[in-house]
């Protein structure tokens, strides 16, 4: 087993567990669960200010950052863009409209009835992370499925390539950012190896994919946007299971 599934085995929350069995509240929500690290603060003021105010999707945002401060980030975006964006807290419930972001130190994680779980601070990291990318993206293909699209965005390390495979196999849409328009193009890349990443756009082409993406479902290939072509051996093997939730890969 790779270091990064079992690292993953051990974060059991309510939310996780419950995620399996249990329905959104709302299963006509879409929800967007996005990944950024270096660099991320320009990307998520450029898509998320371009995203109108009716937007008809939730999203859910872990950002790498440092646990040793206050994190403004949320009232910087809130301030750059029409959406309501808030620091996520336990209970929160997921809403078109509506931006919720992992506070530092704690992994983010959505519930079967469509509310918002934190760890505890003392979590275990996930790929030198806490927040990471992988609790949001798995717990969010487990509950939305097919409505689930995960958005990686400019950063190091890697996270978020075993969720953008959950996303996939649960039947959702997976956005990479690409190199030129990354400052970091580690994130991207390696989630782009697994042969799941679905669109590789430049920053500014991001925010109207999800437009397209939230409103007609369809997501078809359109004039100006460019598609992988899932050529790319899958690069490591799932978890065993998270939280509960078996996590296994389609063959």
């Amino acid at each position: 087993m790779s270091s990064t599934a079992s690292t993953l085995r051990p974060i059991k929350t309510a939310a996780a567990r419950r995620a399996r069995a249990a329905k959104p509240a709302e299963s006509s929500l879409r929800v967007i669960a996005m990944a950024a690290s270096v660099g991320g603060l320009k990307a998520l003021s450029v898509i998320l200010g371009a995203l109108p105010p009716d937007f008809p999707a939730a999203i859910a945002i872990v950002m790498h950052l440092s646990p040793n401060h206050k994190s403004i980030l949320a009232e910087i975006l809130g301030r750059r863009c029409r959406l309501k964006v808030k620091e996520a807290k336990s209970g929160d419930v997921l809403c078109p409209g509506c931006v919720f972001i992992a506070p530092p130190n704690h992994h983010l994680l959505v519930a079967g009835d469509g509310s918002l779980a934190l760890s505890s601070s003392s979590a275990e990291k996930v790929n030198f992370a806490r927040p990471s990318a992988e609790p949001l993206f798995i717990s969010v293909a487990h509950v939305y499925g097919k409505k689930a699209v995960a958005v990686v965005l400019t950063g190091g390390d890697g996270d978020g390539s075993f969720g953008v495979q959950v996303i996939k196999d649960q039947g959702g849409k997976v956005i990479a950012q690409d190199r030129p328009t990354s400052q970091d193009f580690s994130m991207p890349e390696t989630s782009i190896k697994t042969g799941d990443v679905d669109f590789i756009l430049p920053l500014e082409e991001i925010a109207p994919k999800l437009i397209e993406l939230v409103g007609d479902g369809s997501g078809q290939k359109k004039p100006g946007h460019r598609r992988t072509v899932r050529a790319i051996p899958a690069a490591p093997r799932y978890p065993a299971g998270i939280g509960g939730a078996m996590v296994t890969r389609k063959k």
